[in-house]
């Protein structure tokens, strides 16, 4: 009697639940199926990592070797020179690219003209709004050797022009430069958003007892947005090693394989280029536990440091 009433209650709470928020559950749900087809399903492709996978045979006639790819690449000098240049990137983005939109939101916050406020802001976000391919037009034509803006200054001044894509050195400063361009000011969204959280009566008390707007920033914005910061951290330790191929794919070229080519452009070329399936699928999954690896690690050292944590 007592377990077929509570049955009774528990499916009328669940009528009432799904009643009141089931149209939120229909809008999740185009997203969900987005993400468990082309997530998901996909990942039983992992097992060409552990085959000499012939397309001819499938996936479950391919004669299966093991580690074999694994050792292979940890061996290859061009993997190796790839991971370096990944790193390399990675770490680059990581120390310029993750405080520069906390940088950028502090000033925003220290803007008391609302509408001068709101115009740089919108100025800030909209080149994140640009594909990757209008970027890197824009880039090649201010650094064309022929009539680019930039070159055209270097002439004018007396000096030689440069052919920044071609010299090996200069690819990582455009790609550095050229993220930054893009994704500051979007970045600067969540922080902006976190620092409105803050209590005012903080920055109203700090000013009784003295404190000037540097102080106000330094003790009171950055403490009150140091949650954000954390989680945010984590996500971008997690990706050090997820460069923006699309990118790199778009101003690289054999003169600056050296220092532009990553795992991801590796994985490319030997995937579809050189019709080696199952390497490439080997370097692209020592590259996920990698990623995974980092993003466990921060997590740990997040969690034991702060208590701020992903899980």
């Amino acid at each position: 009697m007592f377990m077929t009433k509570y049955k009774y209650n528990r499916i009328r709470r669940l009528r009432i639940y799904l009643k009141t928020n089931g149209i939120l559950y229909i809008m999740i749900l185009p997203g969900i199926l987005l993400f468990i087809i082309f997530s998901y399903v996909p990942m039983y492709g992992i097992i060409m990592a552990f085959q000499n996978y012939k397309p001819a045979l499938g996936y479950f006639q391919s004669p299966f070797i093991g580690l074999k790819h694994f050792e292979t690449l940890l061996t290859d000098p061009n993997f190796i020179r790839a991971f370096k240049n990944t790193l390399i990137l990675g770490l680059l983005s990581l120390v310029i690219g993750f405080p520069a939109p906390i940088i950028l939101a502090l000033f925003f916050n220290e803007i008391k003209h609302l509408k001068f406020k709101k115009i740089t802001q919108t100025i800030s976000y909209m080149p994140y709004f640009l594909s990757t391919v209008i970027v890197v037009g824009i880039t090649k034509d201010l650094l064309s050797m022929n009539d680019g803006a930039i070159n055209n200054i270097i002439a004018s001044l007396g000096f030689q022009k440069i052919n920044f894509f071609v010299q090996s050195e200069w690819f990582r400063p455009i790609y550095i430069c050229t993220g930054l361009w893009q994704g500051v000011g979007f970045g600067t969204i969540i922080y902006l958003a976190a620092i409105a959280g803050i209590n005012p009566e903080l920055y109203e008390a700090s000013v009784i007892d003295g404190a000037n707007r540097l102080d106000q920033a330094l003790n009171i914005t950055l403490p009150g947005i140091l949650p954000t910061v954390t989680i945010l951290f984590i996500f971008a330790v997690g990706g050090i090693i997820g460069n923006d191929f699309q990118k790199i794919l778009l101003i690289y070229s054999p003169s600056t394989y050296s220092v532009a080519d990553v795992i991801s452009t590796l994985v490319y070329r030997a995937g579809i280029e050189g019709a080696s399936q199952s390497y490439a699928t080997a370097v692209g999954l020592f590259n996920s536990v990698l990623s995974l690896f980092l993003l466990a690690s921060t997590n740990y050292i997040a969690k034991k440091s702060g208590e701020i944590s992903l899980w």
